[in-house]
């Protein structure tokens, strides 16, 4: 096949001015550009006019190109992207159907030739540029940026920010890499930078190599293929419809006997998730409020709805506390309703087991509340109409979906304190609704934090505290083979504390039995493994002590600090810290949990928690190698453009 040769070629900058041009005006208005690139910089900055046989630096025209924001990869597909090796530049401009090849030898531009590489669709090809061209400003979020943060170059790859510098009339981002190199990175580009966040210390990408173009585009094709993986579950949920759900005759039953008043927020998000129950197409929501802030009123109140209107509910949570917790609420406010509530988890007999998950099977029980064991296979619904997922990040997105794989017209809303983080959001903000719930019950106050060296008398000075007011204690020691010695030493405290040990090793029985203790009153100090940090609601605990802090993440750190501090009474939380070994990460973590000592800092903790944890498997694993080689924002980015790229089509 013979090569199609081209004289001279246009590629102008990716601005909305420029993209809302159709291919025909740039034809059309070729002479006047030219003319206005003589004397007006607009045109100067933002166009690139080549010539056959002109004589040019590559190295200019590359910097031009970069200047001009596009992003360069292993291997052109789109517009706005181009590749380079040796004297070899491919681009596809985005004022062109088509992709070129820019053949230098030296400083000559020795040909331009049209490449097979073209596109059909003009319209849809500038929405989804445009999409991208926003998606890139979203998510690169440069505020606060300090030297020493990790930085990724859409185009380089991963470096660290070394401050800004001044260079004649222009300001730039200098960005360090493998090998001491440096980049200056112009004002006006930070679209094509974004903040690092994964699991451990990145290391530096080299600058000049195609390892990490090879990367990009590896990655990239992964984020395609895990989007419509979303996007099938979800064009399901679009397709699927579902009686709208009538108003219930339960929530008066439920108004008289709940001993609070809903704060402003609980109102407005009963109010959306009743207009998403209005609607026949599924509801899918994510609900974020800090810890005791009522999410579980408003899965109460949701679930009941639901079950009015003869459709099952299922709850499930991350461990087999928080299940029995909810089930005790829910059991305790329901009882004068017809409703049938059952508890699955490793807490029933296989007896009790077996009975469950046949009343589920045959619709005798509405509303279930359980653990992961409600994911099992042999487990079957009658009539599932609700599913409620509490705490969401300690579910992968596969969990989190299987039951609605099964059930299409499936309504879903995932509670959460320290919430999937704003990026991801952001890269889902197409397939899924969000609440927040951010006003604290009346009466509540913050909990007073201290992080300190551990001490023995600060220690006793604690508990005696607590004692003292009829209140009662946490004490997380989250070492398992070393708790029984930790109960001896707190008992030569002489402090009149009734102790008693609750970890995920002990039998069934002796869990429950504990847990019933401590909640009636029993017990004025439970010496625990982090099995509480989810559940256990407990008005008379007011202080939470934690021997080794620099074990725990941030979002965990938080999660058990809210296990403290429901009612009205102040608490204190006291982060205890082995002496001399209060540095590096651990520092960075109790820091943060100092800063953010007022109420309703969940979601910002969840944030911090990113940036100094990394992601965790908030994507599940799979996905999780992905976000470590290129950090989670660009991952995010990838995927918000895989969503839309697809559903453009």
């Amino acid at each position: 096949m013979e090569k199609e040769t081209i004289n001279n070629i246009l590629i102008t900058a990716i601005t909305p001015y420029f993209l809302e041009k159709g291919f025909v005006w740039f034809q059309e208005n070729l002479p006047e550009i030219l003319k206005a690139r003589k004397t007006q910089t607009f045109w100067q900055d933002n166009t690139l006019f080549l010539e056959k046989d002109q004589k040019t630096s590559i190295s200019e025209i590359l910097k031009k190109i970069d200047e001009m924001g596009y992003e360069k990869v292993f291997k052109i597909t789109d517009p706005g992207e181009f590749s380079q090796v040796g004297g070899i530049i491919e681009i596809f401009p985005v004022n062109l159907a088509f992709a070129v090849r820019l053949d230098f030898l030296g400083n000559i531009l020795e040909a331009i030739e049209k490449l097979p590489v073209e596109i059909t669709d003009e319209e849809t090809s500038r929405k989804i540029l445009n999409k991208k061209l926003k998606s890139q400003k979203v998510f690169s979020d440069l505020k606060g940026l300090k030297p020493g943060d990790y930085l990724v170059h859409l185009d380089h790859g991963i470096s660290r920010f070394l401050g800004e510098k001044q260079i004649e009339e222009k300001r730039y981002y200098i960005l360090e890499y493998a090998a001491n190199d440096k980049l200056y990175v112009p004002f006006g580009l930070e679209r094509k930078l974004s903040r690092y966040i994964g699991f451990n210390e990145p290391k530096l990408s080299r600058l000049g190599g195609v390892l990490w173009q090879k990367t990009k585009q590896k990655i990239k094709e992964e984020a395609e293929k895990f989007a419509k993986e979303l996007l099938a579950v979800f064009a399901q949920k679009e397709i699927s419809h579902r009686p709208v759900y009538s108003r219930d005759e339960f929530s008066q039953a439920l108004e008289e006997n709940f001993p609070f008043e809903l704060t402003i927020d609980q109102k407005h998000v009963l109010e959306e998730i009743a207009a998403d129950l209005d609607k026949t197409t599924p509801a899918d929501r994510i609900v974020c409020g800090d810890v005791g802030f009522g999410k579980t009123e408003i899965a109460l109140r949701t679930a009941a709805l639901v079950a009015e209107n003869n459709r099952q509910v299922a709850l499930i949570c991350p461990t087999a506390i928080l299940a029995s917790q909810h089930f005790a609420t829910f059991r305790s406010r329901l009882k004068n309703l017809p409703l049938n509530i059952a508890l699955l988890s490793r807490l029933q007999t296989a007896d009790e087991r077996r009975k469950i998950i046949a009343g589920l099977k045959n619709g005798e029980i509405d509303i279930i509340i359980g653990t992961h064991s409600i994911l099992a296979k042999n487990v079957e619904f009658k009539n599932l109409g609700l599913l409620i997922i509490d705490d969401e990040q300690k579910f992968g997105v596969k969990q989190k979906e299987k039951l609605r794989s099964q059930n299409p017209a499936l309504d879903v809303i995932y509670l959460s304190a320290t919430p999937i983080p704003r990026t991801l959001y952001l890269a889902l903000s197409s397939l899924k609704e969000i609440s927040f719930i951010q006003t604290p019950p009346e009466g509540r106050k913050a909990v007073k934090t201290f992080v300190l060296p551990f001490k023995r008398e600060a220690v006793k000075k604690a508990i005696e505290s607590e004692i003292s007011r009829g209140g009662q204690i946490y004490f997380l020691h989250n070492r398992v083979e070393t708790i029984a010695a930790v109960k001896q030493y707190l008992a030569d405290l002489k402090t009149k504390a009734r102790i008693a040990i609750l970890h995920a090793k002990l039998s069934d029985k002796e869990i429950i039995r504990t847990m019933n203790e401590f909640q009636q009153g029993e017990v004025d100090l439970l010496l625990s493994t982090t099995i509480i940090e989810n559940g256990l609601d407990i008005a008379r605990a007011n202080t939470l002590i934690v021997d080794n802090a620099t074990r725990l993440g941030l979002a965990q750190a938080y999660q058990l600090r809210g296990r403290i501090g429901r009612s009205s009474r102040q608490a204190d939380a006291y982060f205890f810290y082995p002496k001399g070994q209060l540095k590096g990460l651990a520092k960075k973590r109790l820091a943060a949990l100092k800063q953010a000592e007022e109420l309703g800092s969940g979601y910002r903790i969840a944030t911090a928690d990113l940036e100094i944890r990394g992601a965790g498997n908030i994507l599940g694993r799979e996905q999780s190698g992905s976000v470590n080689r290129i950090g989670l924002n660009l991952y995010c980015q990838m995927l918000s453009e895989a969503v839309e790229k697809i559903k453009a089509k």
